[in-house]
């Protein structure tokens, strides 16, 4: 299975920024067998990757609304997101869920949309580190799939993220990782049979050149949802070289 590494630069990169950094990418990528590379950027830099970004990166949306259009101020309609050459939109991150109040409901509905117009979603489920320390983290995480995976179909991604692991340094171990890995992978066989084995799931929080490889050579993760280690050409290329 292709590994995916999915660049969440979250609220970060002006347009002018997103083409340096993606001429950049440009000068000095060259593609590796079996990793794809595609970026998950803030809606107004999505032209900008389009036109810059080299043959064969991908780009994606943060977020996308749970409606088709309408009066809906400040949201990205998955239409939108789709006539400017997406393939990914990312739903149900944690920062959607804590700071904006996003339930797995609501991350379904986005999914849902998103796979109405050809866009894949990356369906991000984690536990926060009190969950953890109670030994309810897999319990916890399957609930919330089963959640924001009501009516979705097969093509999807799913980006195990603890909450505790993101943007702080910390990062889970390679086998912790497998641990949610495996559990959401059990999850998704008893919802989509056989079409299970065929969905990539990542891992995400504090991912690095040092760490992805060990993390991705787990029979279960599939990639990675990376955050800071995103916004520097240098690391992108530094992870995408640990996994040849």
């Amino acid at each position: 299975m292709t590994i995916l590494l999915a660049l969440n630069w979250k609220m970060n990169k002006t347009p002018t920024e997103a083409r340096a950094w993606a001429e950049d990418l440009k000068d000095k990528y060259a593609p590796v067998d079996g990793v794809e590379l595609a970026v998950m950027a803030p809606a107004l830099d999505l032209p900008t990757l389009a036109a810059n970004l080299p043959a064969g990166v991908g780009y994606g949306g943060q977020d996308v609304s749970a409606q088709e259009s309408g009066a809906y101020t400040g949201e990205t309609s998955a239409a939108m997101l789709k006539d400017v050459g997406c393939t990914y939109a990312v739903v149900g991150h944690s920062e959607r869920r804590d700071y904006h109040g996003e339930t797995d409901e609501t991350v379904a509905a986005k999914a849902r949309q998103a796979q109405a117009h050809g866009l894949t979603p990356i369906v991000c489920v984690g536990e926060k580190l009190d969950i953890r320390e109670k030994g309810e983290h897999v319990a916890f995480t399957l609930r919330q799939l089963a959640g924001s995976l009501s009516g979705v179909d097969a093509e999807v991604v799913v980006a195990y993220e603890p909450v505790w692991a993101i943007g702080t340094g910390k990062t889970a171990t390679a086998d912790d990782a497998e641990e949610l890995a495996a559990a959401i992978r059990d999850a998704l066989r008893g919802q989509y049979g056989a079409k299970a084995d065929g969905i990539r799931v990542l891992y995400g929080g504090s991912v690095k050149p040092d760490n992805i490889a060990e993390i991705c050579a787990k029979p279960n993760v599939n990639g990675a949802l990376v955050g800071g280690a995103s916004l520097k050409v240098a690391d992108v290329l530094g992870m995408q070289g640990a996994l040849q």
